[in-house]
């Protein structure tokens, strides 16, 4: 057997780009590396994306896609608490959904399972 377990996502500004994580997307801090400028966040299945702070980091178009439960329900409420979509939920080469980037431009993709299905 084999799981995707961890991801080291190069930012060029930790705090930041911790806070967008944390406060945008709702991910936990697992724990923090000071000496490597480097922290742990994790979603709600355990999954760990590093985020470590490297001068002249850019994300090469790099994505992520992200389940929730629902698409349409979720873009209403971020977009509610001010959070920035690059586009609204829409039909797009690798599915149906919001489009997001963080502070690097990394591209952040919401997805659930019914819109996939319908749409």
């Amino acid at each position: 057997m084999m799981k995707f377990d961890h991801l080291n996502l190069p930012v060029s500004n930790l705090e930041r780009s911790r806070a967008w994580w944390t406060d945008t997307l709702g991910l936990k801090v697992e724990f923090e590396v000071p000496d490597t400028r480097t922290v742990s966040l994790q979603d709600c299945e355990g999954f760990a994306i590093f985020l470590q702070e490297k001068p002249g980091a850019v994300s090469n178009g790099a994505a992520l896609w992200f389940q929730v439960d629902d698409v349409d329900k979720t873009f209403a409420e971020w977009s509610a608490r001010g959070v920035t979509f690059a586009h609204d939920p829409q039909k797009t080469f690798w599915g149906y959904g919001p489009e997001l980037k963080d502070p690097d431009g990394y591209i952040v993709r919401l997805w659930d399972e019914r819109t996939m299905r319908e749409k």
